[in-house]
């Protein structure tokens, strides 16, 4: 239970950060592909370990 607290708590960490950085450097193409992943792994992370704690 605990890593799954750790890992809802590094993915919503993940999202947010990866969602600054995409409205922070939305003019530079390359910047938005990465950031655009690394908020699509963010919004993974967080939707399975909140799934896998109250399932």
């Amino acid at each position: 239970m605990v890593t799954k607290i750790i890992g809802l708590i590094i993915g919503v960490l993940v999202l947010c950060i990866g969602a600054y950085y995409l409205e922070k450097e939305k003019k530079d193409p390359e910047s938005r592909k990465i950031y655009t992943v690394v908020t699509v792994a963010g919004a993974a992370v967080t939707i399975l370990c909140a799934v896998l704690l109250f399932a």
